[in-house]
């Protein structure tokens, strides 16, 4: 049994402060920023000037007068707290929902060689509801136009007789309306909470009864889970994320967003892992589950890369100005993120866990975990801000605050949750089999 180690209660928790202070002076600064000070950014920003790349197909449409670059510049601006936390928010939610994916599929496989680590994925998962509910609070926020990140919540843009009017929005709001937004992000929310609720009633039931009535229920929700992860985490990623910019859209953006998340989960599940085997309650955990684990972080990291670079790809190929601005827009602004992050979510796991023999070693896949997990934030930074705050970006107070808040509530959820369960899935009837597991090569 694993017990709640104090000092990394007291981690987590000023982790949570921290985070929350950080991100208060951050609000306070943003919420100073006044007209005068917009149109100084205009004035000495030549990525503002009308005649620069536009981040967001806002841009496009509407007004072209200066006023009308002064108002979107100033909505940009006072998006980035919302666009702060919406980034750390939806990269944990997805790295909660992934865990219970990876933990449905060992499942529904019958695999036996990670029968150990089940209850560390059922711990991430823990952060399903948690991360749901911030989730919630944005889009009711944005619902009820106390923030902007969606500009198609504007209902001047589907008024054919505004001189905002967007054609193209008009055609979509029978998908894109508040209302059934807010419908499916509750849906999602509520569940993929239901699903982790009951495969860990039903995980529990199995300790107990040990029965292989009850070890088919757990196949069959996890089955269950599995169906509804493919639907919701397509649909969640264009809700949340593609929507942004309403006139872009990709077919393999669900991919590439779901395989982010998923390579985040993995690099968790190492490190929870890890912890637990040095702490000494987790000793059945050694080198060859280590090894596996750091063949999907090495696995779904080039699966990432591939995914980027065709979506990237045949963009560029087939040089349409309606897709291709959605990357102009990040090349000028963003060049110290965007291509940089294929550094720590490529080039270093390729560089170093290509290796059989260096995925047996603790540290270095750990501390590849951690490269991973960060170069995903970055990937979701590159994600939500470039449509949310433009060229106004930096990563200060709110990006840091919203990290480390997001951090601390995470570790702390998991580490609560772990105390709460019993570590070793005794009922589970491949537990020998992951016992004794030993990679061949």
């Amino acid at each position: 049994m694993y017990s709640f180690s104090p000092k990394l209660r007291l981690y987590s928790i000023i982790l949570i402060v921290l985070g929350l202070v950080l991100f208060g002076i951050g609000y306070a600064i943003n919420s100073g920023i006044d007209t005068a000070q917009i149109e100084q950014r205009l004035s000495a920003n030549n990525h503002a000037l009308e005649n620069a790349t536009p981040t967001h197909s806002s841009q496009l449409n509407g007004p072209q007068d200066h006023q009308a670059h002064v108002d979107h510049a100033m909505r940009q601006v006072h998006n980035e707290p919302l666009s702060a936390l919406l980034t750390a928010t939806s990269l944990f939610f997805g790295i909660g929902a992934c865990a219970l994916f990876f933990y449905s599929i060992q499942n529904a496989a019958h695999a036996g060689w990670p029968v150990i680590i089940l209850r560390v994925m059922e711990a991430i998962a823990t952060f399903i509801p948690i991360g749901g509910i911030i989730m919630l609070v944005i889009v009711l926020l944005n619902a009820g136009h106390l923030g902007h990140l969606y500009h198609w919540m504007d209902p001047e843009l589907t008024d054919p007789s505004s001189p905002h009017f967007d054609s193209i929005l008009f055609q979509k709001k029978g998908f894109l309306n508040i209302p059934f937004f807010v419908i499916r992000s509750v849906i999602y929310v509520g569940g993929a909470t239901f699903f982790l609720w009951k495969l860990k009633s039903l995980s529990k039931k199995l300790d107990q009864t040990k029965a292989k009535a009850d070890y088919q229920k757990l196949y069959n929700w996890s089955v269950g889970y599995i169906v509804f992860f493919g639907f919701a985490s397509a649909a969640w990623a264009l809700d949340w994320w593609m929507s942004i910019d309403p006139h872009w859209y990709s077919t393999l953006y669900i991919w590439y967003t779901m395989v982010s998340c998923l390579t985040s989960a993995i690099g968790v599940m190492i490190i929870v892992s890890v912890y637990l085997k040095r702490k000494g309650v987790l000793p059945q955990f050694n080198d060859n589950h280590l090894h596996d684990l750091g063949k999907f972080l090495f696995a779904t990291s080039m699966l990432w890369t591939y995914m980027w670079f065709s979506q990237f790809m045949l963009y560029w190929y087939a040089d349409t100005p309606e897709e291709v601005n959605y990357f102009l827009g990040r090349f000028n602004y963003y060049s110290p993120t965007f291509l940089p992050m294929l550094i720590p979510n490529f080039l270093l796991p390729l560089l170093v866990l290509v290796s059989s023999s260096i995925k047996r070693n603790y540290k270095v896949v750990t501390t590849m975990a951690v490269i991973v997990i960060l170069g995903h934030w970055v990937d979701f930074f590159n994600i939500v801000m470039p449509g949310t705050v433009g060229p106004y970006w930096n990563i200060g107070f709110l990006e840091i605050g919203a990290f480390l808040f997001i951090i601390g509530l995470f570790t702390f959820t998991i580490m609560f949750a772990l105390s709460k369960l019993k570590l070793i899935p005794t009922g589970n009837p491949l537990l020998h089999e992951s016992e004794i597991f030993e990679y061949p090569f």
